[in-house]
């Protein structure tokens, strides 16, 4: 008779065992991809890997007794979910809360009712491929992946060019006329780029994000957005580029970000009317901007430009640079210096600066924090361990200095043990990858690459609002709501990383929807990892089973005992005209 602990041994092999097996199928079946030029002539291929990986096998656990979760008929968890068929060819390039076709606040959030979502998987389109690894996706994209010309055929752009397969992008345009390097340049003898200062940007009205592609070389992170525009999908072209960027517009919401949030903003020729609304688009630029960060406006602004000075004066930022079409300020360091701007100007309430979710801009100026210093941050990239002044400030209840540097350790530790599943995790086949639920970002920095960027979310509903903190470590992220559609286009990203997310939402939304979200924002050969309670997770596989996933449920780093679990997806690759059901494959 087994011993309790060769029981608890041969549970331990067993759990071993899995992971080395199903690292093993799911490393040659995503190997296939590599094996793509990036023009899509591969794809019988990828088919192939696809049909035969079986990477879809059911752990054995053993989930009558396992801590207590009290499922009254495990069965139910382990069936089959009813398979998701294709949805229509036309919604190719859905994105459901930026539909162009709705005439009220067009450009702003605006999602469908539930009536109106729709229950199927978003299909890719005919010939898609792998993208290029960076830095080649910065300037080729496949034509497959995006095939719209629109962009092309105004003739005074110059951004893209259409050569064979493949979009190029030429780095200039008229935001840039003698080329993206130039513009920096004369940024740069202004603004301390490249040296760790300077780490996070934004970029407003991004057009195909050029500069934010262009800003890496400098070791700057730039978050990029612009409308979803009826017939020029610039932010799909970013995205595939592997630039960060979302679909969004500076307009009656604030943005979704905290205060304090960029280093830098940036605007080139993007029509906004800075001089209107009581000044209130620069007071959310003001928002935004970490004290001592820069802001840069270039473009025709001889119309505007009394007013603009004016507004930032009122707002206290002290111009620095003034040369042709650019104008650089600086956001004042700290409250001493801006003494005359309080009677002056209305100050926004301190508990409504970080309210931002549908939350309308107001026409006010964000205090300053309490603090002497005048820089709050380190130097990147030592701001990506340093404690954050959010957290040694003890503003945030719950995270102490201690247990933040024990969340970036335990990272690192559950990080390795997704290495050992899926192997290319840190090849950079992944490039733009996303956490949803991010905490204090902890998984983006124990994955910090120059082959990779991260998209940390901090749901609307957490406990604890974090996103000031991801900021604070030089990392980018968004504020969002998982009961509704990410603001991007469909097959957006490579990786996605959901840590507690169905647990957090188990009793808001369905299931169901998040994960034909995650379905819709992921590639095709793209992954997931899902990491929750072993409940939860049981649920999510049961659903995906009707989707074109193939999955794999594995036991916690520490062993089958733990009651959490993971599971790893790698979604099929399939294109518009392939309608057989998941089942078949």
């Amino acid at each position: 008779m087994a011993t309790k602990g060769n029981t608890g041994d041969n549970r331990t092999r067993r759990s071993f065992s899995i992971f080395v097996l199903f690292g093993l199928c799911c490393f040659f079946y995503l190997l296939g991809a590599w094996q793509r030029s990036g023009f899509g002539k591969g794809d019988s291929i990828a088919h192939e890997i696809t049909r035969r990986a079986d990477c879809s096998v059911i752990s054995n656990l053993n989930i009558e007794t396992h801590h207590g979760v009290g499922v009254k008929n495990p069965n139910d968890l382990r069936s089959k979910s009813e398979a998701f068929k294709p949805c229509d060819d036309r919604f190719i390039d859905y994105t459901p809360c930026h539909d162009p076709m709705r005439t009220i606040n067009y450009k702003e959030r605006h999602c469908p009712p539930n009536a109106e979502k729709l229950r199927c998987l978003i299909p890719a389109p005919k010939g898609y491929a792998t993208p290029f690894p960076w830095p080649k996706s910065r300037d080729y994209i496949p034509f497959a992946n995006a095939p719209h010309k629109s962009l092309i055929e105004k003739d005074t752009q110059n951004w893209i060019r259409h050569e064979g397969k493949v979009f190029r992008f030429t780095g200039g345009g008229p935001q840039f006329p003698h080329g993206v390097d130039s513009y920096i340049d004369q940024m740069a003898s202004v603004i301390p780029l490249g040296n760790g200062l300077i780490r996070t940007a934004l970029d407003i009205g991004c057009g195909v994000a050029s500069f934010g592609a262009y800003l890496f070389k400098k070791n700057v992170i730039t978050m990029s957005f612009s409308p979803r525009d009826s017939h020029e999908a610039q932010v799909q072209f970013a995205l595939e580029r592997g630039v960060p960027a979302f679909i969004g517009v500076l307009d009656t919401i604030k943005l979704p970000f905290p205060s304090r949030s960029f280093d830098m903003a940036h605007c080139s020729r993007c029509s906004i009317p800075w001089a209107q609304n009581d000044g209130s688009y620069m007071m959310e630029i003001d928002r935004v901007l970490r004290p001592g960060g820069y802001f840069v406006l270039s473009g025709h602004l001889e119309e505007e430009q009394k007013k603009i000075e004016e507004i930032a004066k009122l707002v206290c930022w002290e111009k620095k640079h003034e040369k042709g079409e650019m104008v650089i300020w600086r956001k004042r360091v700290n409250n001493d210096h801006c003494q005359e701007r309080e009677s002056r100007v209305k100050t926004c309430e301190s508990t409504s600066v970080n309210d931002i979710w549908y939350k309308k801009i107001e026409a006010c100026v964000t205090p300053y924090p309490k603090t002497n210093n005048s820089n709050e941050v380190a130097l990147f990239p030592q701001r990506l361990y340093d404690i954050p002044p959010r957290i040694s400030s003890g503003s945030i209840h719950g995270i102490s200095n201690e247990s933040f540097k024990e969340d970036t350790k335990l990272w690192q530790k559950h990080l390795n043990g997704y290495k050992r599943v899926n192997k290319i995790i840190a090849s950079g086949r992944y490039r733009n990858i996303m956490d949803m639920n991010a905490g204090v970002g902890s998984f983006a920095v124990a994955i910090e690459s120059p082959k990779s960027w991260v998209m940390n979310v901090v749901p609307t509903i957490s406990k604890k609002d974090t996103l000031g903190v991801i900021y604070e470590r030089g990392l980018i992220g968004i504020y969002h709501d998982w009961c509704e559609a990410f603001s991007t286009y469909p097959r957006s990203y490579d990786l996605i990383h959901a840590h507690g997310l169905f647990s957090l939402y188990k009793d808001k939304c369905s299931y169901e929807e998040i994960l034909l979200e995650m379905d819709r924002i992921l590639r095709p050969e793209g992954s997931v990892i899902i990491r929750d309670d072993e409940i939860e997770v049981m649920k999510v596989k049961k659903i995906v089973s009707g989707m074109r996933w193939n999955t794999k449920m594995v036991d916690h780093e520490d062993g089958p005992l733990v009651s959490e679990k993971m599971l790893f997806v790698v979604k099929q690759y399939w294109v518009v005209g392939d309608n057989n059901s998941p089942s078949s494959r």
